[in-house]
This record gives C-alpha cells, structure tokens and sequence, in this order.
C-alpha cells in the first residue's frame, strides 16, 4: 500500500531527527518503537514491544518539579473509574470511559472535537457488564473499541461516526464473553480476546478485517485434545485472553496470553495439563494459527493468568549478539524470559518475596517444582493472591536504562476449594470460581503492602524500589527525560528519578488511578496525559487485606500536565 509506505518513511525520518541518542541506538529504539514519531502515543503500549517509554525529554530530571495541570477532562460516568490508555496522533488524543462512551479531544486544550456512546445490549445482573474498557486503537483511518456486548466496532478518525459494528459473542448463550480491552490492528486485521478465565464458557481469541469487520478466524484458546481436558470440562473451562495483545511488525506475529482455568481453584474435573489457559500463545496474524506457546502454569488451580504483556527487548547490552528477548510477567509471581521467534526458555526468575503455590520454577524447563496445590475443604494459604504479584496493570521499560519498571503486590489468600454446583453454573451471571471461601490475608513475611520496583528485566536484578501501605494499580510510564512516572490508589501521581528511585515531583488528583499514563507533544510542547478515578474489580477484592480501600473516593477525570 503506497499510502502505507509513505507515511513509515515519514515517521522513520522524524524518528531518527528527533532523537539525541547515538545512531546505532537510535536504530534500535526506532526498531522496537514500530518507526512510530516521538511526538506521539499510537498504541497501546506506544509500540508493539510493549516498552511503555516515551522518547520525549522536554519534561526531565531539572524541571519535573514545575510541571502543572494544562488541561481536565471528565467522561461524566465514574462508573469503575477510568481504567484506559490514551491514545494521542497527530495533535488529537483519544480515549474510552464507563460503557464504551469514546472522546476525540484537542491535545492541546482538552477541547471535545467529537463523541461516540454506543447502544449496548442489556445483560441483567451481570456484575462484570458494568466493566469499563482499557482503551481504544486507533488506524487506518478509524478508531476501534471492543465493546461491554460483545461486539468489535469501528469509528471514522475524523468524525467519530460508526462505520461498521461486528457481533462476535453471544453473551446470553457466553457468559462474560465481552470485550474489556481494545482489540489490536496487525496490518489488515483487528485480533481481541474475551473476558472470561473465571466464567464456565470457553475463551475464544477473534479476529476481523479491519476495513470491512469481516470476520478472518478465530483461535479456541481451550485445546481440543482429551489429555489436556477431561470429559467435556474444556467447554467451560474459561481461558480468556482478556488484555490487549501485541503485534511485532519483525517477525508478523501477535503475542497474546490467555488467562487461568475455570473453576479457578477446583482442578479435580479437569485433569491433564488444560491448555492454552496460563499460556502466552504467538499466532500468525494472517491465518490465527498457532507459530509457538508457552504454558507458564499447566494445570492452573490457583487463577494465576498468564494475560499480561509481553516485553521485547532490544539487542543491547549482554543480549547485544544474541537473538531478541521476549520478557513476560505471570501473575504466580515469577518472570518469564524466552526467545521471541521460538519460546525458547532463557531465564525464570521471582518477582514477588511470597510465593509458595511452588518451591520454585526451572530456568532451564519452566517446570514447576514442589507444586503446593488446594485440597478439597481444607483451608489452605495460596500466595501470591488471586490478583497476583501484580495485577494488569502495565510496566514500563527504558531503553536508557535498561531498567524494567512494575509495581508488585505482598498479599496471600485463604482459600477452601470444593466442587462447583452444577446448576449454579447455568445462570447467566454464573462465576466459576471453586471455592467454599476466599479471603485475602496478609503474608507470612508480615504487611501486605506494594511496591514500585526497578529491575534488570532478563535476570531480575534489582535496582531500586518504593513501598506503598496500599498496591498500586496505575501503569507505568517512563521516558527519556529520565522519569517514572505512577500512580497509587489514594490518588496521588509520582514522578520519580528512573536511576535511583528518588521522587522528585507529586499531584494529588483526588481519587486513585487505574489506567495508564502517556507522554506526547504538540508543537513543541511535552504533556503528560494521567487518566485518574479508581474503579474496576480489583479494588473489591483489595478490601479484606487493606481495609482502607473501602473509604477511598471513586471518579473519573482525565489530567493533563506540562511544565511552564
């Protein structure tokens, strides 16, 4: 496509001007950044290797403390708070609130240039309807949002007018078969997965054209193979891909991961190794067949998903001569480190000090060693807990630094497993979650707390870290300007140093923040754009271990900075 190639060879060019780093890692960061303009957020993750790292250093170190708010934008909804990732082109950013409402703002000013608020089909008592979405993807003309119904749609850029809506799940037949998460673009084609590892429905990963929303294939994330799921427990047996994926234009292959099993905690009905739920899955955009998987954690009885991004890593430092790095975070706590064209295991290493759901996990294997699994009506400590030593919420990685940076979470359950009741699982609001009781406790080592922490993302060295009383739920955001930026849940926005960990600037915006913060620039002009307003489900499940949760303010406001 002429059009296409025109405008890489553009954005490649402003790349490589505007960046000051040296040529051959200027190179590099053009590489993994997807030849997108510094100046801009276009995707998810602001590339396809995940990075979350704006190239942007007009806000820095020496300047951060004078940053102010530019501009405020509020959805109006704090239903869930907002929980997206903005998207920001060409001067114009774009993001979705509570229901799917979808705002085309002035980057600049804040100024609504148009809105979209679909008309959503009604599922009675369905507590994960009211989910909000994570965000929108924007290309191709068009801005695309997977909706709360289950349907794919597509936007006009300019106008915000519907161009065409797909009706992919049918959720009173698919219970929680929605889309929480914007579906991606890999050329022509838009890929998503649906919601469910703790529905009794089988996780389906779909795919469409991007021009016409006709349906091009669709991968069943429960494999059809009796040895990996007994009887007929693979057709609720959950396994969702329910974050958004990634697509790396290098190799033309998606990585998408895909959540735990269903029941979560009851394993006994499922026997065998219940593939693709925990598994990081690299599928060909084209067709949606299967290149490479990874199953992080066969045989899930502890809900530790394996939905989150996926890390690419240049080839710099001791990885400099070797093939690229795919970096990948499972929720039982440890990282998985492989090759990006194969899966291929390179490293395992432990993110989070309370793990005993396993004694520990082959480098070499990813075998999971000393398996410490629930037992029938008996009370059992599971750590980490069901969000896991992080919950989705996004790390950021520096190409400056080399330096990963995620938040964790310190907390355990109290878990008693029995059989679901078979007839509870037909309702439409059904939860497969196999359990008798859950509670979230605190660990052995002592508090429940979180932390912000900056590691070595191939062998897991640390740092730096920062504690907080209570985990926070932002992304991360780092740039060049040699700053991390997050959030925690009591509504304060950090700035901090991305070599040492010292803070050097903070906002208190008034209710905590899920969603992910973003960096861009507008005739000269750097903003850092913070969506704010604690929600989502997790806050629920956060009260029993940090009881002040329930005290803390709802909202739903969109804050912009720069420096003056």
């Amino acid at each position: 496509m002429k059009f296409q190639s025109n405008i890489r060879l553009r954005l490649f060019a402003l790349a490589l001007l505007t960046t000051a780093a040296p040529f051959a890692a200027r190179a590099e960061t053009v590489e993994a950044m997807g030849m997108a303009s510094p100046n801009d957020w276009p995707q998810y993750h602001r590339s396809g290797a995940a990075w979350r790292y704006s190239p942007l250093d007009q806000v820095n170190r020496d300047n951060v403390k004078t940053l102010k708010v530019q501009w405020i934008h509020q959805p109006g909804d704090i239903t869930h708070g907002l929980q997206a990732t903005p998207i920001e082109i060409d001067g114009v950013l774009y993001y979705i609130g509570a229901y799917n409402h979808v705002y085309a703002l002035d980057g600049a000013t804040g100024k609504m240039l148009w809105q979209y608020k679909p008309k959503l089909a009604s599922v009675s008592n369905d507590v994960f309807y009211v989910a909000a979405s994570r965000g929108v993807t924007v290309g191709r003309g068009k801005v695309f949002l997977g909706t709360l119904d289950g349907r794919f749609i597509a936007l006009d850029q300019k106008t915000g007018k519907e161009v065409w809506s797909r009706q992919l799940t049918d959720q009173k037949k698919q219970y929680g078969a929605l889309f929480s998460s914007p579906p991606q673009l890999a050329g022509d084609v838009l890929f998503g997965g649906t919601t469910g590892g703790d529905q009794p429905q089988r996780g389906k990963i779909y795919a469409v054209n991007a021009d016409t929303g006709e349906p091009a294939w669709t991968f069943d994330t429960i494999k059809d193979d009796p040895k990996s799921w007994a009887g007929d427990s693979g057709n609720v047996g959950g396994g969702g891909a329910w974050l958004p994926g990634t697509y790396d234009e290098t190799s033309d292959t998606i990585y998408i991961g895909t959540s735990n099993a269903a029941p979560d905690f009851f394993g006994a009905d499922r026997e065998g190794d219940n593939k693709y739920t925990a598994t990081l899955l690299a599928l060909d955009p084209k067709t949606g067949q299967l290149k490479w998987h990874r199953q992080e954690v066969p045989h899930d009885v502890w809900d530790y998903d394996a939905a989150y991004e996926a890390l690419l890593l240049p080839k710099t430092g001791e990885n400099k001569s070797g093939e690229k790095s795919l970096v990948h975070l499972n929720k039982n706590g440890f990282v998985f480190v492989m090759n990006k064209d194969n899966g291929d295991l390179k490293n395992v290493w432990k993110l989070a000090e309370n793990v005993n759901s396993v004694a520990t996990i082959d480098p070499k294997t990813g075998e999971l060693v000393g398996r410490n699994e629930p037992k029938p009506n008996e009370r059992v400590l599971l750590c980490p807990w069901l969000l896991g030593a992080r919950s989705w919420n996004h790390g950021a990685y520096s190409p400056k630094t080399g330096l990963w940076y995620t938040n964790t979470m310190e907390a355990c359950n109290e878990v008693v497993s029995r059989r679901d009741d078979p007839n509870a699982l037909k309702t439409v609001n059904a939860l497969s979650l196999g359990v008798a009781e859950l509670k979230t406790v605190a660990p052995p080592s002592g508090k429940a707390l979180g932390r912000l922490v900056a590691r070595d993302p191939v062998t897991g060295a640390a740092k730096w870290s920062v504690d907080y009383d209570i985990p926070a739920l932002s992304s991360v955001l780092a740039t060049a300007g040699g700053l991390v930026f997050n959030g925690d849940v009591e509504g304060n926005i950090y700035a901090y140093d991305a070599e040492s960990g010292k803070k050097l600037w903070q906002f208190f915006a008034g209710s905590g923040l899920r969603g992910g913060p973003i960096s861009y620039s507008i005739k000269g002009k750097q903003y850092i754009a913070v969506p704010t307003g604690l929600g989502s489900h997790a806050v629920g499940f956060m009260a029993s271990a940090f009881p002040k949760v329930k005290e803390l303010p709802a909202g739903a406001a969109l804050v912009v900075f720069a420096v003056n």
